[in-house]
């Protein structure tokens, strides 16, 4: 198991920090990967190889993976891209940079780290591709319009790349998660009060609602630990021949079958609903 090294990113919290820490212990060579080098370093303290990645920058990119290539011999078993932030806000308060902000992190840095890791597999013979989506990869909610649509097109992308790898022995996994402990909402707070101008916005009232619920520290019903996404993440790890998606939390699961079976009137109903 120590041959198989897994690079990660957004390892500074939450699922990312989780599922590196387990799998390290699991045997697996874990390249973690965070943005600031003051994570960095304390994920070193804590005995992970860490790099400094930032999906913004191309040149970060490359120079990760040309060091983790450099480190294991020119091989790696699987990339998790967790990496993402979510930007709140109604989507006629979006501006065209706000939105193109939140689709270089969570689609095209991820795109690119993809990309570049896939020649490596190519090489090898064999490679994993996990995606960290969301349930709002696939159902809509209000006031999570940026958000929605970088994880959409990420489903999208990996859709098709899974179809262009077939006949050979790279998979490509989706993993999606309903609300998980994590600190995507305090970080989800900062770019709402950064990037959206609440008090000329037509949603001004359902605002406050909305920023209570983005400062409150009280769970979301059905919310799970990162250890929930760890399971799925095992799965598409070991798995032969690991599945196309893994739903996790029964929010996600619910929705899932929801979308194919309720008329669209009646789920934006019971979508209307949700905070």
């Amino acid at each position: 198991m120590s041959a198989k090294s897994v690079l990660i990113t957004g390892c500074s919290s939450g699922i990312g920090h989780y599922c590196a820490h387990a799998l390290h212990k699991e045997g697996y060579r874990i390249f973690a990967t965070a943005r600031r080098m003051e994570d960095v370093k304390r994920l070193q303290e804590e005995g992970l190889e860490a790099l400094m990645l930032d999906l913004n920058d191309s040149e970060s990119i490359y120079e990760v993976v040309s060091e983790v290539t450099r480190r294991t011999g020119g091989t790696l078993y699987a990339l998790f891209n967790n990496g993402a932030y979510g930007q709140p806000g109604a989507v006629e308060d979006l501006r065209r940079e706000v939105l193109r902000a939140q689709f270089e992190t969570n689609l095209f840095g991820t795109h690119e780290l993809t990309n570049a890791v896939l020649p490596i597999m190519r090489r090898q013979g064999y490679g994993r591709i996990i995606q960290n989506s969301s349930v709002l990869g696939f159902i809509a909610l209000r006031f999570r319009g940026a958000y929605n649509a970088s994880k959409y097109a990420l489903e999208g992308l990996s859709d098709t790349l899974r179809l262009e790898l077939m006949g050979t022995d790279i998979h490509v996994s989706l993993i999606e998660p309903g609300p998980i402990r994590s600190d995507f909402r305090k970080n989800a707070l900062q770019m709402f009060l950064k990037n959206i101008d609440r008090e000329h916005s037509p949603f001004k009232e359902a605002y406050v609602t909305k920023l209570e619920a983005l400062e409150s520290d009280a769970d979301a019903p059905f919310t799970l630990g990162p250890d929930a996404v760890y399971t799925a993440l095992k799965k598409a790890l070991e798995i032969p021949k690991p599945a196309a998606r893994y739903r996790v939390t029964k929010p996600t699961s619910f929705f899932w079958y929801a979308r194919r079976l309720l008329p669209t009137s009646l789920l934006d109903k019971i979508l209307r609903k949700v905070e």
